[in-house]
């Protein structure tokens, strides 16, 4: 369970709250870039002696302003939440993000939450930071207005490598792009880590069991985008609960993961399922688990009968067994 403070609202936040340092951002996918400024906060907090504290937004605001164009979240809240207390944060204010909050100008922003609410004494951020109405403040304006407000601001770089090494600014975007594109490899280098979408073990067709390879099939609520179809090399990680058969919460699994319909079947439910590696001892269901994408073993086929597709997840395991360096039960 997540155990950062979370602020809800304004009003949650607790009276006499001392000095904090604060940053500001939507943080989906908490890559690298958010990284490298939750680092600074977090440095700059602890040598002030003072919490280190991240404001964020739910929904993600061009979700409101413009649902046509409301990008696919590369984690949940809950996701989110976990990966900001993981970086050292002390608490989280999730805002609501509504047309109104939108119309606020970056000098109320400031007065009311920085200042007003959070006692700010720094405010970390990337070079790219925007805010306000129509997104009209940026760092040159949290600098005025800590000029005016007594607090200081500290811009962090977040560029990254690009294809063929070129400079590029660790993005949101660029996750979800490859993602789309089953570059699981590359976004990991982007977010790093393993891409993990995360979600409760739920009742298949069980068929995979009747082929020798029983999966844990996540629900549809699982948070976390989903890569583009395909099978992949990665690991079933146990989130909470008992332990099973040996296994307990925090336990990584070598697993062969498949998204698709099983166009074998014609199906036409899409699905993520993970078969741990030489395990049919899992009782799974109804289980909090995490599946962490490593790299993107083929695209999502239809086989010529059952044999065949049969051959092919044989190979598909072995070929994860290499990727994740694991050996056979027999091995």
């Amino acid at each position: 369970m997540v155990a950062v403070q979370r602020w809800n609202d304004l009003d949650d936040v607790p009276d006499g709250l001392g000095p904090t340092v604060v940053t500001i951002g939507n943080f989906d996918g908490v890559h690298r870039g958010h990284q490298r400024v939750l680092t600074a906060l977090v440095e700059q907090a602890r040598a002030r002696a003072a919490a280190a504290v991240a404001i964020t937004f739910e929904p993600h605001p061009i979700a409101v302003l413009y649902p046509d164009r409301a990008p696919a979240q590369i984690v949940g809240l809950d996701q989110r939440l976990s990966l900001l207390e993981a970086a050292g944060v002390d608490a989280v204010l999730v805002m609501t993000f509504t047309h109104d909050l939108a119309a606020w100008s970056p000098r109320r922003f400031v007065e009311e939450v920085l200042v007003g609410a959070l006692h700010a004494g720094e405010v970390v951020v990337g070079h790219d930071t925007r805010f306000g109405h129509r997104n009209s403040g940026d760092v040159d304006t949290l600098r005025e207005l800590g000029a005016e407000h007594d607090f200081e601001v500290l811009a962090v770089e977040d560029l990254g490598a690009g294809a063929e090494g070129a400079a590029q600014r660790w993005s949101s975007t660029w996750v979800r792009e490859l993602l789309a594109d089953g570059d699981v490899a590359t976004a990991a280098t982007v977010l790093g880590r393993a891409h993990r979408t995360t979600g409760i073990v739920v009742h298949g067709d069980h068929r995979g069991r009747g082929l020798g390879f029983p999966t844990a099939n996540l629900g549809p609520d699982a948070e976390g985008l989903v890569p583009a179809d395909g099978v992949y090399a990665g690991w079933l990680v146990l989130l909470d609960g008992p332990p099973i058969a040996g296994e307990g919460p925090g336990r990584r699994l070598p697993a062969a993961i498949s998204v698709g319909t099983n166009p074998t079947f014609d199906g036409h439910v899409r699905r993520v399922e993970a078969y741990v590696l030489d395990r049919d001892d899992l009782d799974l269901y109804g289980r909090r688990v995490g599946v962490e994408f490593v790299r993107l073993l083929r695209p999502t086929l239809r086989y010529d009968g059952v044999a065949a597709l049969v051959e092919q997840m044989h190979r598909d395991v072995d070929q994860s067994r290499e990727v994740l360096g694991v050996r056979g039960a027999t091995a």
